[in-house]
């Protein structure tokens, strides 16, 4: 059995797995270069701020399944809003890439119009995980196109996001299947088989994160939207 299957079968710490990757490129001197998809203006603020010191960070805004138009260019607006008095952002000199909004990305990619029933499911289920993966593939190519060390994304600092999946879709993108050492609940990776960027183990959520999300957005004023972001989390939510 693999690493990677057996992680998927016990749940980990992944943002203390990220704490002492951190600790480590500290060390070492290191700071990498880090290719991270944002979905929005709140749920990047805690992220920005905590990886922006340790890495040089690209926000990637690739986000198809926003739903309608008008909601996708007000996420985006607030994102943009956020940046141009955000510290972390502009003391890092955090760069920012919007990538063409197609929402027939999405309505492919989660194949709802061959499987109907999944527009009724909840959050966490099959059209969430199809729709990380849209993204999170995006994301790793754009990444290793331009050789960056790492992927990631702020999807995991809400509650309503399955971080296990996203970690679990993260590191088979990268080509992680096994771990080097495992101390607790928390994990290492080895380093990926295919020659890429590695995944960003985290959950950022934990420690605060999402608590601190909600200051910053208060602090900064930021729209906080009432569904995830696709029209069938926004038809399910009324």
């Amino acid at each position: 059995m693999s690493g990677l299957q057996k992680s998927s079968e016990r749940k980990h710490n992944y943002q203390k797995s990220l704490e002492k990757l951190i600790q480590k490129l500290q060390k070492s001197g290191q700071r990498p270069s880090l290719c991270l998809h944002a979905c929005c203006g709140p749920c990047s603020s805690y992220v920005l701020e905590f990886l922006a010191e340790y890495f040089d960070v690209t926000v990637l805004y690739y986000n198809p399944n926003i739903y309608p138009e008008t909601e996708y260019q007000r996420r985006l607006g607030e994102l943009k809003n956020l940046y141009a008095h955000f510290p972390p952002v502009l003391e890092n000199k955090v760069k920012f890439v919007e990538l063409p909004y197609n929402p027939e990305d999405y309505y492919s990619a989660i194949n709802v119009r061959n499987e109907p029933e999944i527009a009724q499911e909840p959050e966490k289920g099959l059209r969430c995980s199809r729709c990380y993966e849209l993204r999170l593939k995006c994301t790793y190519n754009y990444a290793k196109t331009n050789g960056f060390d790492y992927f990631c994304t702020t999807l995991s600092i809400s509650p309503f996001k399955d971080a296990e999946e996203m970690n679990r879709i993260g590191m088979e993108l990268a080509g992680t299947t096994e771990w080097k050492s495992m101390k607790g609940n928390s994990i290492e990776l080895s380093e990926p088989e295919n020659g890429g960027p590695a995944w960003l183990i985290s959950d950022f959520k934990k420690g605060g994160g999402f608590r601190r999300s909600l200051e910053l957005s208060d602090e900064y004023g930021l729209f906080r939207q009432e569904y995830c972001g696709c029209v069938y989390s926004k038809n399910n939510q009324k």
